[in-house]
């Protein structure tokens, strides 16, 4: 197993250790022979690791091509979601307040370098943080009211770590990187109330009033209490035996929090948070169909360097995608060469990393509908009344802002889009996925792994019918019961 660590200025970094060596950032985003290479754990030392920074696509990037990350992008965005730092407030009280009890001021700051503090007495503090948030260098500040409280954890780079800790923190890291094997979370558990999470204000809602009475009456049958419950609910999560979101899935909203929070107290769940982290960006997707040999439309990660030489290989027009689209917000089409360049210049303002991807015309889009490894329903998508995509945002008469849609058996669907569609999904990993395929010139190119898919009554469920729900409700059993 290779082992690299990836910071912003290699030239700073001194450590030495067996087996390891010290990349840019910039060469493990874009140096082809990283996109390559097999075996390799990632150590993401960027000294930023805010949403669409370096230091976020060095790890989102290492796993898209399975390379072992730390940290993961479950770590860093879980660091930036207040909810959750206040479930781990809560659930290890009792050692934070052992730990500082003899501490006189109102304040205190935890330095912690690889899991580490420079004073042995906060060991067993500094190792907890560091198991449950997995990021290398961490600075916890708390303060005391009537008791000690977290006041904020955050992410610090190597520069700002104090002259005075540098030589144990190098020690520290020497022994880090000295191990054979790293820490990794757990999952799991049992009984039937099931939450469904609903947005009441969606713009795009993922299923309509009618799928989701659905959802809420063939569950009853298979033994689940069903509630709707909304953003504010987060607290309550825990009542819950299962969880099935049913809102707009992105990395910066509440679904993620609800997803993550899930996961952590063994809650069954459809959508995990990988599968939203991963689905939610497209330059992860791009990755990964690539590292997979998946046909796809030709596509170029774009970053400041390569902007000019895009259209040598995707031609006119091509297709620009923000990283965190969805429902076609955030995907535009360029048709001349200024027309790219003035696009790609305002989204490169917002993220380090587009997608450009040559453009391919279809009078509809197959969706797949995969879950747990199974495809359940297939439907075709077609674009709306005079537009290249299923959605047109800006049509001013309502019914024009989708297409029509059609639904199948499965086994009517061509071979070739059936395989290239349970591939896709593979890469994600267990869950509920919508693979949108198009047909080109005989080829399956996979355009978009969805998570959270549409599942609208009148629209998914128009061929298998009521089984489309019994087959969702009953992957949620299955994880209840461990049987999957």
């Amino acid at each position: 197993m290779h082992k690299y660590i990836v910071v912003n200025h290699p030239e700073t970094w001194t450590i030495s250790s067996e087996n390891l060596k010290i990349i840019s950032s910039k060469d493990y985003l874009t140096n082809p022979e990283y996109s390559r290479l097999k075996k390799a754990r990632i150590f993401n030392l960027c000294k930023d690791y805010s949403y669409q920074s370096k230091g976020y696509y060095v790890s989102l990037l290492a796993e898209a091509r399975g390379h072992l990350a730390i940290p993961t992008v479950k770590n860093l965005v879980d660091l930036g979601e207040p909810k959750l730092v206040k479930i781990v407030s809560e659930e290890f009280d009792d050692l934070i307040q052992q730990s500082l009890k003899n501490i006189k001021s109102q304040e205190f700051t935890l330095s912690i370098y690889f899991g580490q503090n420079v004073a042995a007495k906060y060991k067993e503090l500094s190792a907890m943080f560091f198991r449950h948030f997995q990021i290398p260098f961490l600075r916890v500040k708390f303060n005391f009211t009537t008791r000690w409280n977290i006041k904020s954890i955050k992410a610090i780079s190597e520069s700002e770590v104090p002259e005075e800790h540098k030589e144990s923190m190098l020690f520290f890291a020497e022994q880090y990187f000295a191990k054979k094997r790293y820490d990794t979370p757990k999952a799991n558990v049992s009984e039937y109330d099931l939450a469904i999470l609903v947005q009441p204000n969606d713009v795009a809602p993922p299923s309509n009033a009618k799928a989701l009475k659905k959802f809420m009456e063939i569950g009853e049958k298979l033994g689940f209490y069903t509630e709707i419950i909304g953003p504010r609910d987060l607290s309550r999560l825990s009542a819950f035996d299962a969880l099935f979101i049913r809102q707009s899935t992105e990395v910066n909203n509440e679904a993620y929090a609800f997803s993550r929070k899930a996961q952590q107290e063994d809650i069954a769940l459809v959508d995990y948070p990988d599968a939203i982290l991963k689905c939610c960006n497209k330059v992860y997707m791009a990755e990964a169909l690539e590292n997979s040999k998946i046909p796809a439309p030709k596509t170029v990660i774009v970053h400041k360097d390569n902007v000019k030489s895009v259209l040598e290989i995707t031609k006119l027009p091509v297709v620009l995608k923000s990283p965190d689209s969805t429902f076609s917000f955030g995907v535009k089409k360029a048709t001349t060469e200024k027309e790219y360049f003035e696009l790609v210049s305002t989204m490169l303002k917002k993220s380090e990393l587009v997608i450009a991807q040559e453009f391919s015309y279809s009078d509809y889009d197959w969706r797949i509908g995969v879950l747990d490894g199974k495809a359940f329903y297939a439907c075709r998508y077609y674009m709306a009344k005079g537009h290249w995509q299923i959605y047109n945002w800006d049509a001013k008469i309502k019914d024009d802002q989708d297409g029509n849609a059609d639904c199948l058996p499965i086994e009517d669907v061509p071979e070739n889009i059936l395989k290239n569609a349970l591939k896709a999904a593979k890469l994600m990993g267990k869950g509920l996925y919508g693979i949108d395929i198009k047909e080109v010139n005989g080829k399956a190119l996979v355009i978009e792994i969805n998570d959270n898919p549409n599942i609208d009554a009148g629209v998914e469920d128009a061929y298998y019918g009521d089984k489309v729900y019994i087959d969702i409700l009953t992957a949620l059993k299955n994880r209840l019961e461990n049987k999957i």
